[in-house]
């Protein structure tokens, strides 16, 4: 049985550490039931299967089996003659499970996926960091410096994230240089252009 692996297919996928595999899970599972309903007009009669720790992912189409010439709504049913094409050892009155293959749905809509994937995990990340740091307010930590400029300098801490200590809050005398490891107080989150801008005080 085929399966999409999305830790390959979504390199966002696979970046998203800081984020709950629950919530990823359900992100993933939304975005595809999205292209059901765009393709099918429906998702009610699909299953979405998420494997968060493999990256695999598995849609399965459900119908019930009727005789030919019985057949009220395609979605929901099948003929048994195109029902025993799939499987012969069904029998009318039966539920049919089918694999949906993700190249079913046409390269324009695999691809507005990824994207569409990619921008809804970038927003869980920054709530995370936003939430992250907006609970740690008043906290001290330490961070590594990765750049110096003339009203402010970049930080990035344990995880890569970047954090920003302004000239204004900077003591008198303080001097750094590019891979110093400095302690300061988070000071608090800004938002600017939906992302977080993590803001230290050494001063507070």
């Amino acid at each position: 049985m085929a399966s999409i692996n999305l830790i390959e297919a979504f390199q966002e996928f696979k970046e998203a550490e800081n984020i709950d595999r629950p919530t990823l899970m359900r992100v993933v599972e939304d975005v595809f039931r999205t292209l059901l309903r765009k393709k099918y007009g429906s998702d009610e009669t699909f299953d979405v299967i998420v494997n968060a720790e493999k990256g695999d992912l598995e849609i399965f189409r459900r119908r019930t089996i009727v005789d030919d010439g019985d057949i009220y709504n395609t979605l929901e049913e099948i003929e048994y003659s195109d029902a025993i094409k799939i499987e012969p050892d069904y029998s009318v009155g039966e539920e049919l499970y089918e694999e949906v293959n993700l190249e079913d749905f046409g390269r324009r809509a695999i691809l507005a996926a990824k994207q569409t994937l990619a921008s809804r995990i970038s927003d869980l990340k920054k709530n995370v960091l936003a939430k992250k740091y907006g609970d740690r307010a008043g906290e001290i930590i330490s961070a590594e410096v990765y750049q110096v400029w003339k009203k402010e300098i970049l930080l990035l801490d344990e995880e890569g994230n970047e954090l920003i200590l302004p000239k204004s809050e900077q003591i008198p005398q303080d001097y750094f240089k590019k891979g110093e490891s400095i302690r300061a107080v988070v000071k608090k989150v800004d938002m600017k252009n939906n992302t977080p801008v993590i803001i230290l005080s050494r001063t507070s």
